[in-house]
């Protein structure tokens, strides 16, 4: 993507310097503009550096206004309250608020980031509220200690790249209502002990931010994890079995598809102690089974797209498509990413996995990172909606 970031006099502008090398480690070009009062917080040397390009300081006979108004995305990170109510009023007094009102003209899509004290923040929400469009969006503070702070750095380009997308007319996935399980869940034997397993929830999370990306109204469905979920997401808690269980039937009429990637527990025991459980003497416990939620979810909403998660141990290919192709007799699935977890590098927890593509007529074999092969199955999806 080709993305200009454009820094103004907020001191967290000090931030924008992190933000830029994190987009340019994602693969993105990035081309600063600057305010006069931006350059009294950070110098331009240090853009230059994050940018590895030249900062545009001032308009020359370049028109750098016009040359860089056509990009992927135009990013104001911070947006100050000048910077913005500029904008709205279509002032074009330096060179970020000249590029700005060029960009709007040829439809590129902008997105601000608010940085100010509360105060002024509730001052110009009329001023915010003018401006918004289906191509200039705000990212909302970060709330932290009953303060409205600068976002996080992976949380503004998450943010940008779903702007970037929403923008696109081929995108099918725009708007699309996505529920996400991830984690592994927890079942209770006393008030300190439990039975669990070792998902982390890793491949749940790059699923999360592929969807978020592309554009859809994403929820997830939390159970334990090892890895951060953005504040950005709207993220559902859940512990047990039983909880995902209630909250995704709950809710599950109101989306259009379904990745089922949590480990849930498949036992629970019988009963539960309400007291720590001596541990001087021998235990003997025993479980009952647990109804897949995978089972109901096609019975509550016939018409979601539902991508089940199949995770076998030492097992050869053969047996791992034959269990794939029974969770789809079974459930219903529509789409199931089978893989085998007693495989070298692709334990719970790994950052990478070799999965099977299984369809009811279908079999395609990827490996990769966790994160590469989030992309390719939302590729995969977009030849399956």
């Amino acid at each position: 993507m080709n993305i200009v970031l454009c820094v103004t006099g907020s001191v967290a502008a000090t931030q924008s310097i992190k933000l830029a090398r994190e987009f340019k480690r994602e693969g993105h070009n990035i081309k600063c503009f600057m305010t006069e009062e931006a350059t009294k917080i950070i110098h331009p040397n240090a853009m230059e550096f994050a940018t590895g390009d030249s900062v545009v300081l001032e308009l020359s006979g370049a028109i750098e206004h016009v040359k860089y108004s056509q990009v992927d995305l135009i990013l104001v990170a911070p947006a100050t309250a000048n910077c913005i109510s500029k904008f709205t009023y279509k002032i074009a007094d330096n060179p970020v608020n000249t590029l700005l009102i060029t960009a709007e003209g040829h439809n590129t899509p902008i997105l601000f980031v608010p940085s100010m004290h509360d105060s002024m923040y509730s001052a110009i929400a009329d001023n915010i509220e003018k401006s918004k469009s289906s191509l200039v969006g705000f990212m909302n503070p970060r709330m932290d200690e009953g303060k409205a702070k600068f976002p996080f750095t992976k949380d503004i380009i998450l943010e940008s790249l779903r702007w970037i997308n929403k923008n696109k007319e081929d995108n099918i996935f725009k708007d699309k209502k996505i529920l996400i399980s991830l984690g592994g869940t927890y079942e209770p034997i006393d008030p300190i002990r439990g039975i669990t397993n070792k998902s982390s929830g890793k491949m749940g999370l790059e699923l999360a931010k592929q969807a978020y990306i592309r554009g859809a109204d994403l929820t997830l469905l939390k159970a334990h994890t090892t890895v951060n979920i953005p504040s950005i997401f709207n993220t559902i808690i859940t512990e047990t079995t039983e909880e995902m269980r209630n909250k995704a039937c709950g809710i599950i009429n109101d989306f259009d598809l379904f990745f089922a990637t949590a480990a849930v527990s498949d036992f629970k025991p019988i009963s539960k102690k309400n007291y720590k459980i001596s541990s001087d003497f021998d235990l003997s416990l025993d479980f009952k089974p647990i109804n897949k939620i995978i089972k109901e979810i096609k019975d509550l909403n016939p018409n979601i797209f539902m991508v089940g998660f199949k995770a076998d141990y030492h097992v050869s290919n053969k047996d791992l498509i034959n269990s794939a192709n029974e969770q789809i007799d079974f459930a219903g699935t529509d789409l199931v990413i089978a893989n085998d977890v007693g495989r070298e590098n692709c334990e719970f927890g790994s950052d990478n996995n070799e999965v099977a593509f299984v369809t009811s007529d279908s079999v395609e074999y990827d490996k990769g990172s966790k994160k590469q092969l989030a992309v390719n199955i939302f590729n995969k999806l977009e030849s399956l909606l």
